[in-house]
């Protein structure tokens, strides 16, 4: 029997790995981390619901963390098989990471202090960095349009995604009961009007789709790379007015390497706005490197990323003290830092001693998911909680939604329509609930049946044929539905106390500040003994 289990970015945006079950092995679309709120994220650190001894080989459709962030862990807990990539794909993840389990180590370093102070027991990164060099040891790397025979009975070929440099899509062609299952898992897809990758693509006639649906639910202005630039302008043009930093936080990978680009052609054109760019992500900083190695696009004939070469006003920052030295600096000036959404890496510091002062502006310009604190900043709030510490929001939230390197719902339909005809079933995954029923809406509104187009949710497995698809029943989600891509206890703890702070600080005397804090005591106290949350 041929089965398919999504173990990942199901009912949210993150942590995409489909599990797929044959008569002749095992075998993994993707292996991503779980990011958002910490109740997602708690899975990254709880075992693998199957045996990564088990699994024969994984199919990466790219290195971006969500996709490819677990794939340490799985040879950590006994995975030996291959993992099969394009080239590209697998030079970013040597850098990739190798970074991820250097901002873990980090990170854990830093809870662990915490913890001890607390009397609470240590805790142990997901994977560390002795775990990277055995990964990329397993990887083998596939040409576009070739055809791989990884086991008896099963091909693979991948196809340009257009979504960051080396991204697939993966065909699949298994033997099932003397039949072939044809499969497509898109990964995910780029619009086909970035300006510096290449257009997406994928055969014609399969049996199963599985499509990401990051932006099903909306369609977005066509931008060509003068628009866009314009756009970032005005936006560094109003930073600049307002006398301090511009701090963006930026995805190592693809995200920061445009950013660059766009700037420099922006100083370069109003020489007004030139002022020094300070790229801190010793990832983004070595990606930069496989782009000028890889970066060459064949619908262009040209290496887009060429001028990241040498560029005067662009300065790296590999060393934690080279960071440390932008405290120092007030005046105009730009930070690009990771992580994109704010949940790790040096944009959490920057954030730290920088969002209370009213002359910064912070720019976000990718997607952020549900829970993550780049999403919590576009709420604007008053405070928010970094690394344990309370932060007040005085500067200029800013956003940019030109930048992704998603295709909006718009862009999906065209690709879907080219993958024609899917003579069975359409999984739409990678997207948050919102997202995935306006994207299953638009399908169905083109004139594909409500039945065949399915929204997974966490862990649920299918039964394949070439035509016909069935759910099984199985073991209990790992997390209750909906769960994955809404705030959780954490995010209500945090705007408990941000509330709780604005009211005290409201209050005329510290007799109305005892007086409430009572109350609430007396209030917690009673719930608890009740048995209430």
């Amino acid at each position: 029997m041929l089965t398919l289990t999504f173990h990942g970015a199901a009912g949210c945006v993150t942590g995409f790995c489909a599990l797929l079950q044959t008569d002749h092995g095992r075998f993994l679309v993707d292996c991503g981390m779980f990011q958002g709120p910490k109740t997602l994220r708690a899975l990254n650190h709880e075992p693998f619901p199957f045996n990564p001894a088990a699994i024969d080989g994984v199919f990466l459709t790219h290195a971006h963390i969500d996709h490819s962030g677990l794939l340490p862990k799985l040879v950590k807990a006994g995975f030996k098989g291959s993992i099969i990539s394009t080239r590209a794909t697998r030079d970013l993840c040597e850098v990739m990471l190798a970074d991820s389990a250097d901002i873990q180590q980090g990170d854990v370093d830093h809870l662990n202090r915490r913890n001890q102070r607390r009397g609470i027991a240590p805790v142990e990164p997901i994977y560390g960095p002795e775990h990277v060099a055995p990964t990329l040891a397993l990887f083998e790397t596939v040409k576009f349009g070739e055809w791989l025979d990884p086991a008896p009975g099963l091909r693979v070929r991948y196809w340009p995604a257009g979504h960051l440099l080396g991204a697939a899509s993966i065909e699949i062609e298994i033997e099932n009961a003397g039949e072939i299952v044809h499969m497509l898992f898109s990964g995910d897809l780029g619009s086909g009007e970035q300006p510096y990758l290449v257009r997406p693509d994928g055969p014609a006639g399969v049996d199963h789709l599985v499509l990401e649906s990051t932006y099903g639910d909306r369609v977005r202005e066509d931008m060509d790379l003068a628009h866009r630039r314009a756009l970032l302008a005005k936006e560094v043009r109003a930073a600049q007015a307002a006398g301090g930093p511009l701090l963006m936080p930026t995805f190592a990978i693809g995200r920061a390497q445009e950013l660059i680009l766009d700037l420099l052609a922006i100083m370069e054109a109003e020489p007004d706005l030139a002022t020094d760019i300070f790229l801190d992500s010793p990832l983004a900083i070595e990606a930069t490197e496989v782009f000028l190695r890889r970066g060459w696009n064949a619908d262009a004939s040209v290496n887009p990323y060429l001028p990241l070469r040498n560029a005067p006003r662009l300065h790296t920052l590999l060393r934690p003290q080279d960071s440390d030295g932008l405290e120092r600096l007030r005046d105009w000036h730009i930070i690009l830092a990771g992580s994109g959404m704010c949940d790790a890496g040096r944009i959490r510091r920057h954030l730290k001693r920088l969002l209370w002062r009213k002359e910064t502006t912070v720019l976000i310009t990718g997607f952020q998911a549900a829970g993550s604190l780049g999403r919590i900043l576009l709420e604007t709030p008053p405070l928010v909680r970094i690394q344990g510490d309370d932060v007040r929001v005085n500067a200029r939230i800013r956003s940019l939604d030109v930048y992704s390197g998603h295709a909006d719902a718009a862009s999906l339909i065209d690709w879907l329509t080219a993958r024609e005809p899917v003579r069975g079933q359409v999984f739409l995954a990678h997207g948050e609930p919102e997202a995935l029923e306006g994207l299953r809406d638009r399908i169905t509104a083109a004139g594909r049946s409500g039945d065949q187009v399915t929204i997974p949710r966490l862990d649920q497995t299918f039964s394949l044929t070439p035509t016909q698809v069935e759910a099984l029943d199985g073991p209990a989600a790992r997390l209750a539905p909906g769960a994955e891509a809404r705030p959780d206890w954490h995010n209500a703890r945090a705007g408990l106390l941000e509330t709780l702070n604005e009211a005290l600080q409201a209050l005329p005397t510290d007799a109305e500040r005892d007086a409430l804090l009572a109350r609430l005591t007396a209030a917690v106290a009673t719930g608890a003994g009740q048995g209430r949350p």
